[in-house]
């Protein structure tokens, strides 16, 4: 596990930007060897993704033998709701990229079989040769995707009732009216996650700094669902000054000592 800790929010979003470019572009994919991208949605990510939209235009990257798999989708919210995630990845990324619509996959929320159409998206992530890189956010509460706590730390892509802390941190969305806060989504499970080759998690601001630090100070608990990630071979943390106001002194520093590149596995055509 490696936890990378930069300034602020700008910079943790460049250099999560940078490592996904880079990560691409070391992968060569190309036809019949694409490149399968985990996603959230959510505040956090949108630096991110504007930045991976700058090195798009500035050719520096291609999203044309890119697969995406997205976290998570509300249910019964209309596909073209602007609150819907289809929405908010059309808007934010996906139509600014050169993405094959065929390769960004997004769950249905109104799908009329709601189980059938989770199993179908664990199908589809296998037939795609499982995730290489699955990037995620969490809630205050440590939730990834929509596991709220106390979801099984095996779980897979299913349906899920929304937490009233989530429903309430989603309520700005929607003009601050609970009622117009759908309480269901399907969701990517904790276990769907973990079976991704590489797990990168954006955690910034100081309302995720308990969250962070029950995420790698303290053992692994159902409660705090992204503690799950200690476990995976291969985790990065990547989150702004901010978001360690809850951890001890001697872990910042250490981690601080060992920061590395978002280039460190290779420094071909990489985006320094």
């Amino acid at each position: 596990m490696r936890l990378v800790i930069l300034e602020d929010y700008d910079q943790a979003s460049e250099w999560a930007a940078k490592y996904i470019c880079n990560r691409i572009i070391q992968f060569k994919p190309s036809q019949g060897r694409y490149f399968t991208l985990g996603l959230p949605t959510g505040s956090t990510p949108l630096g991110c993704y504007k930045k991976l939209i700058e090195y798009h235009k500035n050719g520096d990257l291609s999203f044309k033998y890119v697969k995406t798999f997205n976290m998570d989708e509300y249910v019964g919210l209309p596909r073209n709701h602007p609150e819907s995630y289809h929405s908010y990845m059309w808007n934010n990324f996906f139509k600014h990229i050169d993405i094959d619509p065929n390769n960004a996959h997004i769950l249905d929320g109104n799908a009329p079989d709601l189980q059938a159409e989770c199993d179908a998206f664990e199908k589809k992530i296998e037939e795609a040769g499982g995730i290489d890189l699955f990037v995620g956010g969490i809630g205050p509460d440590g939730h990834i995707a929509f596991n709220e706590p106390g979801s099984s730390l095996s779980s897979r892509t299913r349906l899920k009732t929304l937490a009233m802390d989530t429903i309430l941190a989603n309520a700005k969305y929607f003009d601050g009216d609970l009622s117009k806060v759908p309480t269901m989504a399907l969701t990517v499970g904790v276990g769907t996650v973990m079976d991704a080759r590489e797990v990168m998690i954006l955690i910034t601001g100081a309302h995720k700094a308990f969250a962070l630090y029950k995420a790698i100070e303290e053992g692994v608990n159902h409660m705090w669902t992204v503690s799950a990630f200690q476990q995976h071979p291969r985790t990065i943390f990547v989150c702004d000054e901010d978001a360690t106001l809850e951890l001890r002194v001697k872990t910042v520093k250490y981690f601080k000592e060992n920061l590395f590149s978002p280039n460190y596995t290779s420094t071909e055509n990489a985006i320094v």
